[in-house]
């Protein structure tokens, strides 16, 4: 029975040793048991058979090559079906939206709870004041900042930065440029109010700014924020798109509004990308995420249509701007009264602004986004969403009154949304309103009084009204809430100035926690609009700065430019303008300035025409966009608080005049310089310095900004002035 059993189960091992020759078993139809098998035999052994000629089952080798080769084969295809786009899931996601039971635009599991009965079907109905006041359709540009795609299903969310961060904190492409939160002795940024945004930077100059003014900064990055579910949940920043600057809130305009060059003017410009400081991620405070409720931008006929919208939307979303606009153009002309559809169209013309760097096409995308709004039966989100992404393009324009107009509808329309008013109360403010922003500020902390944002700027409207004790406080626990939108280096900044000014000695560690927070190069120099990787030193000699030429040409020349600024002083009164940045704790203080943002004042110079036409030849100072030239004079009792310039472009140069013996003297940083006269001081005005005259007499000096030497000749060219 051995070999039958043998011969069925493919051999039995008995006990004698391979080394028979076999396999281990026998085999009666060999006719010998110990003799080798035959190479016939030894070759069916081989492939599993056996010597009795019948085939057994597949090897434990060869069974895992087929395994091998079928799973790479499914590999492989699956690989060929994402590649290749064989499946379209938009289009599988949009035929289950007939399923869609809760009005989010798609189906999910909220969706299956509805149908399944464990889920009541939600209701959400916009209602409207009865009479709506609605904003004036002005074309007004509008400055995308990076198109962000976005599909129906998954809304991208908008992201906006704060109106104070922003933009700004940050340098930017497109920009034009805001100051950071610190006080200035000589000039502070303002932004423009114009319509050249995206077409050019060269003649973006600004008048000089006071301590607390409040205006508009362009954020670092291009990217332009088109999310719509941040922009629902978060409060907005911008940055940003829109940076602040906060120096005496007042909106001033620039001497070139109403200039608008051809719409390529960038295109054919290098641009300068500077960098704001911005807090680090891991600095940001800790707070658990919070889930984020899907915006519902479909009505009940855009669900009808929903797969026509997916397919325009997903151009978009793959950057084919072009292609996506005329989609959303031709479903709007098929459906006139398609919320949707048009806001599609918004969002693909503010990407193709971006993209062209055109005003006429920012323009429509902002008269496109009232339009949507303003169809009967636009989703309430959606009503939202391009009211303030309206708002957002309206004040990256400066057109300041057009965004206030659009922000008091959304706060008409939507009276319990305090974050709505916050962006209100800085709507005010840029407009130069503040007790009209305050009192917004107010409203909102009497409703929530543990609002971060609210309190911040509260705090800096308080510490612009010299209410500086006043306004610790609420800065203080506005930037300890972490907010959005508190986390900024102004506010840090105001409230170690606040500080500063009380004899509190915590400034320095709220400047130490800027600093630490990516807001501050150092704890000493706190300018905000920085081109990173500059030589960073309090004070500097000639031959470091390499203008070794022009310091000669002061020190020789010193005492014509003393006899001049002299005569000026002597021929009428003023012409030397108070300091009015809020800069001096107390004395007597003016200026007569001859250059301003690289920019000559003729009239200043008829008064000193010798000292003018010394300096024609230095570019270095002449063409210094962020700084001036300026005689200064300071009477006996006068002290400047600490303070900090907006930037570390530049450096400054003192060249003593009129100097007394004893009592005036400047700290830079740590360290404390006295003048003399015929002799310059160079220092770096992004660094903290404070000022001292307690003489008996007046000290006159004249001021010399020069690019920082590390500046490259384009940079010079493309930076914007400040």
């Amino acid at each position: 029975m051995a070999p039958r059993k043998n011969a069925k189960g493919g051999g039995g091992h008995s006990s004698s040793s391979s080394s028979s020759g076999g396999s281990g078993s026998g085999s009666p139809s060999t006719g010998s048991s110990g003799s080798s098998s035959s190479p016939g035999a030894r070759r069916e052994a081989k492939h599993g058979g056996h010597k009795n000629g019948r085939k057994g089952g597949i090897s434990g080798g060869s069974f895992f090559t087929w395994f091998m080769v079928v799973a790479l084969l499914g590999v492989w295809t699956s690989v060929a079906v994402v590649w290749f786009d064989l499946v379209d899931y938009e289009e599988v996601l949009g035929k289950l939206g007939v399923y869609d039971a809760d009005g989010d635009g798609d189906f999910d599991v909220d969706d299956a709870k509805v149908l399944l009965g464990l889920k009541e079907r939600a209701t959400s109905e916009r209602t409207f004041p009865p009479e709506e006041a609605e904003a004036p359709a002005e074309q007004q540009g509008h400055a995308a900042e990076g198109p962000e795609v976005q599909s129906v299903e998954d809304e991208v969310k908008e992201q906006t930065e704060s109106l104070l961060q922003g933009s700004a904190h940050t340098g930017h492409d497109l920009q034009l440029e805001a100051e950071g939160p610190q006080p200035e002795v000589e000039d502070f940024l303002t932004v423009t109010d114009r319509d050249d945004r995206f077409e050019a930077l060269e003649p973006g100059t600004v008048p000089e700014e006071t301590e607390d003014s409040y205006h508009m900064e362009e954020p670092a990055s291009q990217d332009h924020p088109n999310d719509v579910e941040e922009l629902m949940n978060e409060q907005e920043n911008s940055e940003e798109v829109t940076q602040q600057d906060y120096d005496e809130p007042v909106y001033e305009h620039s001497e070139n509004e109403g200039i608008e060059l051809s719409d390529n003017a960038i295109e054919d410009s290098s641009i300068i990308s500077e960098e704001i400081n911005h807090p680090s991620v891991e600095e940001q405070q800790d707070t658990p995420p919070v889930k984020k409720k899907k915006p519902k931008l479909l009505n009940k006929f855009d669900k009808t249509i929903k797969a026509e919208l997916d397919a325009a939307e997903k151009l978009r979303k793959r950057g084919k701007i072009e292609e996506a606009v005329n989609a959303f153009e031709e479903l709007v002309r098929k459906y006139p009264q398609s919320p949707r559809a048009r806001y599609g169209k918004a969002q693909c013309e503010d990407d193709l602004a971006e993209k062209r760097r055109s005003n006429e096409v920012l323009r429509r995308a902002i008269e496109s986004y009232q339009e949507a709004a303003n169809l009967p039966d636009a989703p309430t989100d959606l009503v939202k969403l391009s009211l303030k992404r309206r708002s957002e393009r309206q004040q990256f324009l400066g057109h300041m009154r057009g965004s206030l107009l659009t922000l008091q509808r959304l706060v008409q329309l939507f009276p319990s949304d305090t974050t709505l008013k916050n962006d209100l109360g800085v709507g005010y403010l840029l407009m130069g309103d503040n007790d009209s922003a305050k009192k917004v500020y107010e409203e909102v902390l009497n409703v929530t009084p543990n609002d971060g944002f609210a309190k911040v700027h509260y705090g800096f409207i308080l510490k612009a009204q010299n209410k500086i004790a006043e306004s610790i406080p609420y800065l203080k626990e506005g930037i300890e809430s972490g907010d959005p939108g508190t986390d900024d280096g102004r506010f840090y900044f105001h409230l170690g100035d606040a500080m500063q000014r009380v004899g509190n000695k915590e400034a320095y560690k709220w400047y130490e926690l800027g600093h630490k927070r990516g807001h501050f190069a150092s704890v000493w120099q706190r300018s905000l609009y920085n081109v990173n990787g500059l030589k960073a030193q309090p004070w500097w000699t000639p031959r470091e700065t390499g203008y070794t030429e022009l310091v000669k040409s002061l020190e020789r020349n010193w005492k014509l430019i003393r006899d001049e600024g002299l005569t000026v002083m002597d021929k009428a009164k003023g012409l030397f303008l108070p300091e009015d940045e809020n800069l001096r704790e107390k004395g007597d203080w003016s200026q007569f300035t001859l250059w301003q943002q690289g920019r000559k004042n003729e009239n200043a110079c008829k008064g000193a025409p010798k000292t003018c036409a010394l300096l024609e030849k230095f570019s270095e100072t002449t063409g210094c966009r962020r700084g001036q030239i300026k005689y200064s004079i300071m009477h006996p009792g006068t002290h400047v608080w600490p303070h900090t310039g907006p930037t570390n472009c530049r450096l400054r140069m003192h060249l003593g005049l009129v100097i007394p013996k004893e009592g005036c003297k400047i700290r830079c940083a740590n360290e404390t310089r006295t003048w003399e006269e015929g002799k310059v001081l160079i220092f770096d005005d992004s660094f903290e310095h404070e000022v001292w005259q307690d003489a008996s007499s007046f000290r006159l000096i004249f001021i010399v900004d020069v690019w920082h030497p590390e500046l490259t000749p384009q940079q010079r060219r493309s930076l914007p002035a400040i």
